[in-house]
């Protein structure tokens, strides 16, 4: 129903279970593409955990995900379906990010391959179910000259319309979050380019805070202003005790 209203009319669509029994297959071999784009179900307790270890695809060479938390199963999975030029994004909640354990090997695994292309922060309350913040991982198997060695990080999450029950991202937002992707260029409390050596020395945490300073700037104070506003303020107070003695010694209270 998705494609169809999105004008996708001669979608290849089948049903099944992606882990336990992926249905696009060539000669019982996982299909390989270009471009392959999901929002998998967040922390799906039962996501195919008993048939990981034997899977007969080569999915989980990184790493067995942890039983109660599927995210990285479906992120192997779709690594693993995509061609030697091949892209990906997929939105997944942020203690993808951070967490250690398994997940924490895996995701070192994947970024000591040099695959992960960008970490994008997205809104609160942004899909239907969940109000936590999501991000996306963008994943190039060929990622440019350039741009190998490194991440962009970027903090979209303060950028959206908000709504009674859900936020949107609005046309600008995105143009943004694309503009920033494109540029892979720093911008000021927005987005960072991060070499891997640094993501080392942070033991593989992706968390776009850590690398991502969105914090307000602190007013800077001039000092030699501020003690000219202090003494005449010094000066105003002894100007009014002045004129508050000679009232009451007009009232008849003073010496």
């Amino acid at each position: 129903m998705n494609m169809l209203l999105h004008g996708l009319p001669d979608a290849d669509i089948r049903k099944g279970d992606v882990i336990r029994e992926p249905k696009l297959l060539i000669d019982g071999q996982l299909m390989l593409f270009d471009r392959v784009i999901a929002n998998p179900p967040f922390s799906l307790d039962k996501w195919g955990y008993e048939v990981a270890e034997s899977d007969g695809y080569g999915r989980f060479h990184y790493g067995v995900p942890p039983k109660t938390k599927g995210d990285f199963a479906f992120v192997e999975h779709m690594i693993a379906t995509l061609n030697q030029e091949g892209k990906m994004g997929v939105v997944v909640p942020h203690g993808v990010l951070f967490r250690g354990g398994a997940e924490g090997r895996i995701r070192e695994g994947i970024c000591k391959e040099d695959i992960i292309e960008a970490v994008i922060g997205l809104p609160a309350q942004l899909f239907y179910g969940t109000g936590i913040p999501a991000a996306i991982l963008v994943i190039n198997k060929n990622k440019p000259r350039e741009r190998r060695g490194s991440i962009l990080f970027v903090d979209g999450s303060q950028d959206y319309l908000e709504g009674k029950k859900q936020n949107k991202l609005r046309p600008e937002d995105i143009e943004k979050i694309v503009g920033a992707y494109r540029s892979y260029q720093a911008m000021p409390k927005y987005c960072r380019v991060v070499q891997l050596f640094e993501i080392e020395e942070n033991d593989y945490n992706l968390n776009i805070s850590r690398y991502v300073d969105t914090a307000p700037e602190e007013e800077q104070i001039d000092v030699a202003e501020a003690l000219r506003e202090l003494k005449q303020l010094e000066a105003r107070r002894r100007e009014i005790e002045s004129q508050m003695d000679g009232y009451l010694k007009e009232l008849g209270y003073g010496n």
